[in-house]
């Protein structure tokens, strides 16, 4: 690992730990603050920030088992235990949406009175922490190229949000009395989580499924290896995820009878590198009469 690589991957884990740190305790301070308010908003804002708490942990996590050496049962090494940790982690977020909004619907049956003003310094010191955090992530990780990281800190500025839509709620029931408020921005906040929930849930279960990755187009890779010199043919292209940035492949090349194959699998494994990120490449170079010697094999 490169000194550049392992100086980003030491600011992406100090950043994830200043956010993981200032989220935990603005989520206990949401948490009691709601139970001694009554607020429905702080309690689901709280509710978000404990997946996000666990998102951020999970980051960490799969940051220290990512560089791991893979194991005789395990060839590609740990990487994985992220995707499991997010499968884990939109299902208990579906979970605590469900909460929210069963508690909504009774309040908005029986509107009950919330300590509004203690509410919103809550709410305020909350997105204060909030922005705090993003700036951490902004500022010591990559945020750009890393997708842990991008998500961690779209889960910060969703938590922002809801402690703005505490604020929002807080506001309505001070100046207007509209208690009903309370429970109206708490199903919002359920409802975002529901929506983040289903896009964790449905990209973790692509990946263990080995769906095709999503930034990565079949028909350019397939384009990209026809364009090396002694290529004539391409078949049984396979790409999939091993985790979040990491890539395999494996294919079958037809290559021409005086071409060099070792600058072939040279050129075609330096290209998927550098022009699709894929880590992990297997390339079968196969001589034109391939399979025709196959097919005169006895069965």
């Amino acid at each position: 690992m490169s000194d550049h690589t392992h100086g980003k991957t030491l600011n992406n884990k100090q950043g994830l730990k200043i956010a993981i740190f200032i989220t935990a305790i603005i989520m206990f301070l949401e948490f009691f603050g709601g139970l001694a308010t009554n607020s429905l908003a702080l309690l689901s804002d709280a509710g978000h920030m404990l997946s996000d708490v666990s998102s951020l942990v999970f980051s960490l996590l799969a940051m220290w088992l990512a560089v791991k050496p893979p194991t005789a049962t395990k060839h590609f090494g740990f990487h994985r235990v992220e995707i499991l940790a997010a499968l884990f982690n939109g299902v208990t977020l579906f979970v605590i949406a469900g909460l929210i909004l069963f508690e909504a619907y009774k309040r908005l049956l029986v509107p009950q009175p919330v300590s509004s003003i203690s509410m919103m310094v809550i709410a305020t010191v909350g997105m204060a922490a909030n922005i705090i955090s993003a700036w951490a992530l902004v500022r010591q990780g990559d945020i750009k190229d890393n997708i842990n990281m991008r998500s961690a800190y779209l889960h910060i500025i969703g938590d922002a949000l809801g402690s703005l839509g505490a604020i929002v709620a807080g506001l309505l029931m001070y100046f207007r009395n509209w208690y009903i408020a309370d429970p109206i921005i708490s199903a919002v906040v359920a409802v975002v989580i529901l929506k983040g929930a289903f896009g964790v849930i449905r990209q973790a279960v692509h990946i263990l499924m080995e769906g095709a990755p999503q930034t990565i187009d079949a028909n350019k890779v397939i384009a990209m290896l026809e364009t090396i010199d002694g290529v004539i043919g391409i078949h049984d292209l396979r790409i999939w995820t091993i985790t979040s940035g990491v890539y395999s492949l494996n294919c079958h090349l037809l290559i021409d009878d005086n071409a060099d194959y070792q600058t072939i699998l040279r050129n075609a494994t330096c290209q998927l590198q550098d022009g699709f990120k894929i880590n992990y490449s297997t390339l079968q170079l196969e001589p034109q009469d391939f399979e025709a010697t196959l097919s005169a094999l006895p069965s």
